[in-house]
């Protein structure tokens, strides 16, 4: 694991043991601890009990991948380092699958609709965009900006497709390319980028300015074009063709600033340029479609 920075997350005012890893971008959480909140276990000792019994449980149904967890050092009760199981997100949702409580079926309601829904976007794509442009919106974003967004995930997909057919590995060699093409335009790593702007687990793109977005767009579809007019054979010819694609938004970036007078790359986020007031909209009238039907009511009634 990379560099962990060690957290408190709360839950219906009771503490969950978090640590981040820096280096993976990756949550874990301390099992015991949410074992204890979701089986309203009277005390920590308790809460190990349980997880002990449900984890034999889960090896007896051979879900072996489930319950080979980490252990890390975590802060207990009396201010000691002491070694604890801690779990991913994609393992924890799976824990909380397996135990019988009335808080984790909020969790597993989620993983059915969630599941579901991706099934419907394999079968019609454009199912996929609809809830993307919904959820930005619902989130707060203008809907200039969300037609921007959208334009930016095509832009990024028709370059992984092109990095597929050079023979580059998707995943880890994906990632360095990324990192490539941003360091080159932007003059710093991904990760750097994210922790300036104090991101964790959030998108960057998602918390980009219109002219970052825009710059963002400018050396991906370059490093595709580049690359489709050159034909690359493989990650490290691929590589050179991703520096020079960011190279040019980097060049361009630089001739924006010396225009303005003004950085083009700040640590703002989603939350300062659109003012995000929550990840779920409860009052779903303020909304742009429910408006104009709220219009068109009015009318009808006039």
């Amino acid at each position: 694991m990379g560099e962990l920075k060690d957290n408190i997350q709360l839950f219906e005012d009771r503490k969950i043991r978090t640590a981040w890893d820096v280096e993976k971008e990756e949550w874990y959480f301390s099992v015991v601890d949410v074992i204890a909140v979701l089986t309203d276990q009277p005390d920590h000792q308790a809460a190990r009990n349980y997880w002990k019994v449900a984890k034999k449980r889960l090896k007896d149904e051979g879900n072996e991948t489930v319950i080979n967890c980490n252990r890390l050092k975590m802060t207990a009760a009396d201010g000691k380092k002491r070694l604890t199981d801690v779990a991913d997100t994609e393992q924890l949702l799976r824990i909380v699958q397996s135990i019988p409580s009335p808080k984790a079926e909020p969790f597993k309601a989620w993983l059915a609709r969630a599941g579901r829904e991706r099934i419907e976007e394999t079968i019609d794509p454009e199912q996929a965009i609809d809830r993307a442009l919904e959820t930005y919106l619902k989130k707060g974003y203008t809907e200039e900006w969300v037609h921007q967004r959208l334009l930016a995930i095509r832009i990024r997909n028709e370059l992984t497709e092109e990095w597929q057919k050079r023979g580059v590995e998707k995943g880890k060699e994906y990632a360095i390319l990324t990192d490539e093409i941003t360091r080159a335009w932007a003059g710093m790593s991904t990760g750097q980028y994210k922790r300036l702007k104090g991101l964790k687990k959030e998108n960057l793109r998602d918390n980009m300015s219109d002219l970052e977005l825009v710059l963002t767009m400018l050396a991906e579809a370059t490093t595709t074009g580049i690359s489709k007019q050159e034909q690359p054979t493989g990650f490290e010819e691929s590589r050179k063709v991703a520096q020079r694609g960011g190279g040019v938004a980097g060049r361009a970036r630089k001739d924006i600033e010396t225009e303005m007078g003004t950085p083009v790359i700040t640590a703002k986020n989603a939350s300062d340029f659109r003012q995000l007031i929550t990840d779920i909209v409860e009052d779903v009238s303020v909304l742009p479609e429910n408006t104009a039907q709220d219009g068109n009511k009015s009318k009808k009634k006039d």
